[in-house]
C-alpha cells in the first residue's frame, strides 16, 4: 500500500513526546543525557577521539583537505564497537587514503532524538553539526552505523546539508574491488551469514556492497530467508532499545532464530547497534563479528 508507517510513529512520538510528555522505560533518562553532554550514553565528549589516540590520525581543522572525514558516533565511548572502529581506519590508511576524524567538535548526529519524538533536541544537534561541517573541506563522510548514515546523509538535507556520505562496507568493497586492497587468503569459516541492518538495507536500499564484500573474501556465505530488504530488526531501531515496551518475544532473540534456521556458526553485521543486540543474545555455537573483522583477516591487517 506504500503507506510511510515510519514517519507516521515518529509524528505520533513528536506529539506524545513534546506535548504530552510520555516517554517510555529509560527513553526520558536518555534524551536527558544526550541534551546534556551531545552523547547517548552521557560520556563526556571530548574523549570521542580517544579511541584513535595511538592511530596517528590527524583532527579535520579548516583549510586543510582531506577526502575522507571519519565519523565515529557513539561507537567511540563503547570498547566492542571501538575495535570495528580501529580495524576500517586502519584499512584506511592501509589503501592509503587521505582520512581525518573529528575528535570532541563531533556530536551526536541526533538520530535518537528523533525516533523518540524529540524533534527539536535532534534540530539542535544537526543544525551545531552542519555549522562545524561548513567550515571543514572534505570528500565523503565514512561512518561505520547506518543511523549515522541515514541521519547526516538523508534528513540534514532538510536543514541545508549536502553531504556525501558512506557506510564502511560500500567504502571497503570501492577499495577492494579496485585493487587499493589485495585479499591475501580467501577465509574458511564454516557457515557464515549477514544480517541487513535496518537503516541500511531497507531505508537506504544498500545490500549489494556487503555481499560483494563478503563474496570477496570467502565462500561459505548463505543468506538467511529473512535478508536484503525483507530482513527482521535486530531490536535496537527506533528508539526501542530505550523505550523498554514488553513484548511476547524479544526481537533480537527472534533475529537469532533466523540464524540458527540456517546452522551459522557465524553471523556478519554492519552496525554497531546490530552488534550490541545480537551479541547479547547470542547462543553458545554462533559468534557475532563486524563484516570489517572478516575483511581484516582476508587482507592480513591486524
Amino acid at each position: 500500500m506504500m503507506i510511510e508507517h515510519v514517519d507516521a510513529i515518529v509524528d505520533m512520538r513528536r506529539f506524545v513526546t513534546l506535548e504530552q510528555g510520555g516517554l517510555p522505560g529509560n527513553a526520558a533518562a536518555t534524551l536527558e543525557s544526550l541534551r546534556n553532554t551531545d552523547t547517548v550514553s552521557g560520556s563526556d565528549n571530548a574523549i570521542r577521539g580517544d579511541w584513535c589516540i595511538d592511530l596517528d590520525l590527524p583532527l579535520a581543522v579548516p583549510g586543510q583537505r582531506v577526502d575522507y572525514l571519519f565519523w565515529s558516533g557513539e561507537s567511540a565511548f563503547e570498547l566492542r564497537n571501538q575495535k570495528t572502529l580501529r580495524l576500517v581506519a586502519k584499512l584506511m590508511k592501509k589503501a592509503g587514503l587521505s582520512v581525518a576524524v573529528l575528535g570532541g567538535s563531533e556530536l551526536d548526529t541526533g538520530d535518537v532524538a528523533r525516533r523518540l519524538g524529540d524533534e527539536l533536541l535532534f534540530q539542535n544537534l544537526a543544525e551545531r553539526n552542519l555549522a562545524r561541517l561548513a567550515e571543514l573541506d572534505f570528500g565523503q563522510i565514512v561512518t561505520i552505523d547506518p543511523h549515522v548514515l541515514h541521519a547526516l546523509g538523508q534528513e540534514y538535507r532538510a536543514f541545508g546539508g549536502d553531504l556525501n556520505v558512506l557506510h564502511h562496507t560500500q567504502l571497503l568493497n570501492e577499495l577492494i574491488q579496485s585493487g587499493q586492497l589485495d585479499v591475501a587468503e580467501r577465509l574458511s569459516l564454516g557457515t557464515l551469514t549477514y544480517h541487513d541492518p535496518c537503516y541500511l538495507g531497507r531505508y537506504n536500499g544498500e545490500t549489494d556492497a556487503p555481499r560483494a564484500l563478503l563474496g570477496a573474501i570467502t565462500d561459505d556465505f548463505v543468506d538467511m530467508k529473512r535478508s536484503g530488504m525483507d530482513s527482521r530488526c535486530c531490536g535496537w531501531g527506533g528508539g526501542a532499545a530505550f523505550s523498554d515496551v514488553p513484548g511476547e518475544r524479544r526481537i533480537p532473540d527472534m533475529r537469532m532464530g533466523d540464524v540458527h534456521e540456517v546452522s551459522a556458526n557465524l553471523v556478519a553485521v554492519a552496525c554497531p547497534n546490530c552488534m550490541t543486540m545480537l551479541d547479547g543474545v547470542v547462543q553458545n555455537e554462533t559468534t557475532v563479528v563486524d563484516i570489517v573483522e572478516l575483511v581484516a583477516d582476508a587482507v592480513g591487517v591486524a
